[in-house]
């Protein structure tokens, strides 16, 4: 099936080198399409790890391998099919990912818990060992590409392929980070709902980028969402290989550690937005602002369940300024709310104010809001100082048709 390039479409960005990272790519033919579906990433000795996963209780193997190896907070490979998720496959789907480990720790020399193996694909399907096998051999022998044939390897119903980058000084050294993610659909806040890999040249020891990277995923992974399903397979990892010669970041204590966390959001942030622009069907981007609230936690919850109503999102995609359906999700959110004190906004446009219609409201600048691709909706429940913003698309025929198309 031909899948249109999504209207909210962003170019690939220039990307910046990440000594110790070199990228391969290979046709491992695990579907019958004309690219490549095997991306290799070798990476210097002594590269830290850090990786967030799934929280589903129907896992693939790649992910419980990876949540057990990254503790060790080493790599030296990562392998991503795609095609093919490899989960609900039993006994043979770790096999194959057993069988990829031994294949390329041994063509490296390293241990089998330094090499990262991620699916993604149809669920149900044991990803074929002899394909994946033959695939890294060509892919040892590939030569090396750059960012962007890495993601579009990675690519399953994704309709462009999605970068983003970004530096920080610590100290005197400047550092790089380069980052890269495959998503469209079966995307929901539950960590993490893709596939995505960011990569630095900074020393950064592995205690303090998985911390870095559990604070950046709760505010930017965790907060988009396009159809409120998790998936079984999805992970978002950063290899940091010591190769910038910065001062070692061990904690938040040590020089230049908020520049790098900041950097490591803004990477973040951008892929997971990128990730809501090519929802399956999209033609609207919208973010959804939720001020005074009782917590952040309960803003973060309220605007997600704005953003997972299907009656909120198909009023958008029908241009229909309707912001009862907004009154709706926020009170089945199971979140403290008084009606009485709930405000709505449409593009900076107050349509309720203190649980009434504003006076004099005149829909026609929302409506003319609502034409556009960018949307913007902002709930303040007036209850205290909670805050959180939260990324969704809308809710098109599109999305009908990718799905019940999805394995023809």
């Amino acid at each position: 099936m031909q899948i249109d390039r999504s209207p909210l479409a962003r170019p690939f960005p220039a990307m910046p080198h990440i000594a110790g990272v070199t990228l391969r790519v290979a046709r491992a033919h695990y579907k019958t399409w004309d690219r490549c579906d095997l991306t290799f990433a070798e990476l210097a000795e002594a590269t830290s790890v850090a990786g967030v996963f799934t929280k589903s209780a129907c896992a693939s193997s790649e992910v419980e391998l990876g949540r057990e190896a990254v503790k060790l907070g080493r790599a030296r490979a990562l392998i991503v099919n795609a095609g093919n998720s490899n989960a609900f496959t039993g006994w043979r789907g770790r096999a194959a990912v057993e069988a990829i480990r031994a294949q390329v720790s041994s063509a490296l020399g390293c241990k089998l818990d330094e090499v990262f193996v991620s699916s993604t694909g149809v669920i149900g399907v044991p990803l074929p060992i002899d394909k994946a096998g033959a695939g890294i051999e060509a892919a040892l022998k590939a030569a090396p590409c750059g960012w962007e044939d890495a993601t579009n390897a990675i690519g399953t119903t994704d309709t462009f392929t999605k970068g983003a980058g970004a530096s920080a000084m610590i100290g005197d050294t400047r550092v790089e980070l380069a980052g890269i993610i495959k998503g469209s659909g079966m995307i929901a806040p539950d960590m993490a709902t893709m596939l995505g890999y960011i990569f630095t040249d900074a020393d950064v020891a592995p205690a303090f980028l998985q911390e870095a990277l559990e604070r950046a995923n709760a505010a930017t992974f965790s907060c988009i969402t396009v159809d409120g399903d998790t998936s079984t397979s999805d992970t978002v990892m950063v290899f940091a290989t010591a190769k910038a010669g910065n001062a070692r970041i061990e904690n938040w204590d040590s020089p230049g550690a908020d520049a790098f966390a900041a950097a490591l959001v803004q990477v973040c942030r951008d892929l997971a937005q990128l990730v809501v622009r090519d929802g399956e069907g999209a033609r609207k981007f919208i973010t959804i602002r939720v001020s005074g609230a009782a917590s952040d936690d309960s803003a973060r919850r309220i605007g997600l369940a704005i953003a997972n109503s299907p009656l909120v999102k198909t009023a958008i995609a029908g241009e229909d300024a309707n912001w009862g359906r907004v009154v709706m999700a926020v009170g089945k959110a199971g979140e403290p709310a008084d009606r009485d004190r709930l405000s709505i906004a449409f593009g900076g446009v107050w349509a309720a104010r203190d649980g009434v219609p504003v006076e004099g409201y005149d829909e026609a600048p929302v409506a003319a809001h609502l034409r556009g691709e960018e949307i913007d909706v902002a709930v303040d429940l007036g209850l205290g100082e909670g805050r959180a913003t939260v990324w969704t698309c809308d809710l098109t025929h599109g999305y009908i048709a990718i799905n019940a198309d999805y394995r023809s």
